[in-house]
């Protein structure tokens, strides 16, 4: 906990957050967000949701229903799941591969793809490409990931231009993390990606060592292109009740979905695709103060599982620990320790200024981890 943050009454999520708002009870956007899905008449969203598939199966002809984005993770198992059991839509599912795929995620989405028998498409840029993406990630946004949240918005448009599928099925609600709460939703259009995560455009992004040619693959379709298919992007969350603990037991028992351990994160389900979730966590940590575990140790708070005091005492345990791949990161990005703390203290946040925020002193595993991240990253069993 930091001293000169203002943190939520309720939960451990500071000011910080972007976006965040604090109520007249002190409450952050996502423990009012928890509050207000409780009085949400679920059924008659649903009912609005089986009118938006009705509709786009009547609409699809011969063509799919819809797009569905996925990465192997529990939100898109789980998507797969509603739209082809429960809802019986023919989903095309598109996969931007960030090209850190896990062991155990590249597992998840194959053997996902295979028991609910999806067509699939899948991109991968180049290793170099990836490479040098996370050197100018670092350097002008302050995590590791512009390709990724640029790219997933970038393949998954131009699929849907391509095939001329209107529909966009993404999994849960911004409001369940505090980018939007459920009574001002944040609406997906072309542009939802830039404004809630890339902030770069290519031309933006673009440097010395990364040209507008080189970054094609992250290029958006036009705003006539995607007007001309009549595109729109909804959240299942919007529509369904989100319960990531469920939904996590379901799909593992259902579809044999693996977990794995994540640097920085106490729970073994959030992006056990990537094997950089955990460069992600810290950087955001070292940006703003909280990482995973925060958001974790949150949402327990909220489900009354822990207490707040435990919760602090958990994000203190695992967020400061130095992640193991951070040098396997460092060295394909090209580079130091000392070049990316550099980097991220000019985009720290300007309450965090002048904060000394503390890092364990050595590298070490999470602990009762077993085998270190590194070299299990190193053998391929992550």
């Amino acid at each position: 906990m930091f001293n000169n943050l203002k943190y939520c009454t309720k939960c451990i999520m500071p000011e910080t957050v972007e976006g965040q708002e604090f109520d007249s009870k002190g409450l952050c956007k996502t423990c009012q967000s928890q509050a207000q899905k409780q009085s949400i008449d679920w059924t008659a969203r649903r009912e609005a949701l089986g009118k938006i598939f009705a509709d786009a199966k009547a609409s699809a002809g011969n063509n799919y229903d819809c797009i569905v984005p996925i990465s192997g993770g529990k939100d898109s198992t789980w998507q797969m799941h509603i739209l082809v059991k429960e809802f019986g839509m023919k989903p095309l599912a598109v996969t931007f591969s960030h090209n850190w795929f896990s062991k155990t995620g590249w597992y998840n989405l194959m053997n996902g793809l295979e028991k609910l028998n999806l067509d699939h498409i899948m991109f991968t840029p180049s290793r170099q490409l990836v490479n040098r993406c996370a050197r100018r990630s670092v350097e002008t946004i302050g995590d590791a990931c512009w390709h990724c949240h640029a790219g997933v918005a970038a393949f998954v448009l131009k699929m849907a231009v391509a095939y001329k599928i209107p529909l966009i099925i993404w999994g849960e609600s911004t409001a369940e993390h505090g980018r939007a709460t459920y009574d001002k939703p944040d609406k997906f259009d072309r542009d939802y990606f830039l404004r809630v995560s890339a902030k770069f455009t290519n031309e933006q992004f673009a440097c010395e060592y990364l040209s507008l040619r080189d970054l094609f693959p992250f290029e958006v379709p036009s705003v006539e292109e995607c007007e001309a298919i009549g595109l729109n992007g909804i959240h299942l969350g919007d529509y369904l009740y989100w319960d990531t603990e469920k939904q996590v037991e379901f799909v593992k028992k259902e579809y044999g979905w693996h977990g794995a351990q994540v640097e920085g994160a106490y729970k073994d389900y959030k992006s056990v695709e990537c094997s950089m979730a955990g460069i992600h966590d810290f950087l955001c940590y070292l940006k703003r103060g909280y990482g995973r575990a925060s958001i974790q140790a949150s949402g327990d708070i909220r489900d009354g599982l822990i207490s707040r005091e435990e919760g602090f005492v958990l994000a203190e345990k695992f967020e400061q620990i130095e992640p193991e791949s951070l040098k396997y990161f460092l060295k394909t990005a090209g580079m130091t320790k000392e070049e990316m703390l550099e980097k991220i203290s000019s985009l720290q946040s300007e309450k965090l200024f002048n904060t000394a925020i503390p890092i364990a002193d050595e590298w070490r595993d999470i602990p009762e981890a077993g085998k270190p991240f590194m070299q299990r990253l190193i053998d391929g069993e992550v």
